[in-house]
């Protein structure tokens, strides 16, 4: 069957909730992907951030084969074999105490936000029902009504309320505003370290340091969210290694499962994690053995491939070719590692149709927030792979 027919197909009995650009997928190995007409493409999206390791890593795809042979799920009802060695494997990587272990990057945020409200009212005593969490601008934590109800993307919004209360909005990077919206019943600021829905938006330096003594200041958490920067996306194994502070809770998703099988969790301290008891929270496939085999190899393989070390390498190499193009299309380059935003001049259209000749060049960009292409190549790419990469976008950026 045709790429048309498939896409035909797709949309006559799927929800219309998507606008992908017209390409059907059939094949992928590393960086590379092959359409159901035999094209092959570079793949610069890496479905946002979940294929860090690249398409099908052999090591990855092994663990899953072997461990589906053996078992796959059980609930939390019982305990597993391979559960303790990834929640261990886990947060030695990331120098957390304990990890709650969950399934998609939206489930481990609502998770960060249960633990932020009763640690808040268990162990801070803030009265009930009266926690405040802060929140920025432009922030892209998920899809639920509760992540939604403090979204300021209002088609995220239209047609969804009633909303969730509870939230505090300030602008993005603004150290000043952040400081005047705490007080003594906030319990927690939820911020992504670099906003990649926004288009690829990086704070000023010094922003998560002075989050961080705020919420010393005022006994309240810092949860940063890395589903899209952490796990060696930015040239760091997690984004919040560059301004040298430690968050108090930490949401991981996305190349948490190697790009095979959705795996996320929320880390945090014993003393933040004890608020939760039996019954308190849960998830029929959070933690199951498939997810546990594969985490621990998409965590092996981040670490022995050095991928955050490759990031930083490549990313370096990226932007110095993106800039030497000197496109007048281009308004702004930007990005850490291999999370790279090109914004796009009003007066040159949105990023849209430069992403659409980008596939006829034989290479997968998106746009996102209108005037921005993301370029976020899976982190296994080679110096080679960069250059042929460049060679292709050169010709769609400068006329």
């Amino acid at each position: 069957m045709d790429a048309r027919s498939i896409i035909e197909i797709a949309d006559r009995y799927g929800a219309h909730n998507y606008h992908p650009l017209p390409v059907v997928l059939a094949r992928g190995q590393g960086v590379w992907v092959e359409d159901v007409e035999g094209h092959r493409f570079m793949d610069m999206l890496s479905s946002y951030s979940a294929l860090n390791q690249g398409h099908l890593h052999p090591r990855i795809l092994e663990a899953a084969i072997a461990q589906m042979g053996r078992l796959t799920l059980t609930s939390r009802a019982f305990h597993n074999d391979r559960l303790g060695a990834f929640l261990e494997r886990l947060c030695r990587l990331s120098g957390f105490d304990r990890a709650l272990p969950m399934n998609t990057g939206a489930e481990a945020v609502e998770t960060a936000i249960k633990a932020a409200r009763k640690w808040g009212y268990k162990v801070k005593g803030v009265p009930e029902d009266q926690a405040r969490i802060i929140v920025c601008t432009d922030n892209f934590h998920g899809r639920t009504v509760t992540i939604i109800s403090f979204s300021t993307e209002d088609p995220y919004r239209d047609g969804f309320g009633p909303f969730t209360p509870g939230f505090t909005v300030v602008p993005y990077g603004d150290a000043e505003a952040l400081e005047a919206a705490f007080d003594e019943n906030t319990v927690a600021f939820l911020v992504e370290p670099i906003q990649g829905e926004a288009g690829i938006r990086i704070p000023p330096a010094g922003y998560l340091r002075r989050a961080r003594e705020l919420c010393d200041r005022y006994h309240a958490l810092l949860v940063l969210d890395e589903i899209q920067t952490g796990l060696g996306r930015t040239g760091r194994m997690f984004c919040f290694e560059h301004e040298g502070i430690r968050p108090d809770g930490l949401t991981l998703g996305k190349a948490l499962g190697g790009g095979l099988y959705p795996v996320s969790a929320f880390l945090s301290s014993d003393e933040v994690m004890g608020v939760f008891h039996p019954g308190d929270h849960g998830s029929t496939f959070g933690g199951n053995p498939l997810a546990a085999a594969v985490g621990i190899a998409a965590l092996d393989v981040l670490v022995d491939e050095d991928l955050a070390g490759r990031a930083e390498r490549m990313g370096r190499r990226f932007v110095e070719g993106l800039e030497a193009m000197s496109s007048p299309h281009v308004l702004e380059i930007r990005g850490k590692g291999l999370l790279i935003g090109v914004e796009i001049k009003p007066e040159s259209g949105p990023a849209r149709p430069f992403c659409e000749r980008l596939m006829e060049a034989g290479i997968l960009a998106k746009e996102t927030h209108h005037q921005v292409i993301r370029f976020a190549p899976p982190l296994v790419i080679s110096e080679d792979e960069v250059d042929w990469a460049l060679a292709r976008i050169a010709p769609v950026l400068v006329p």
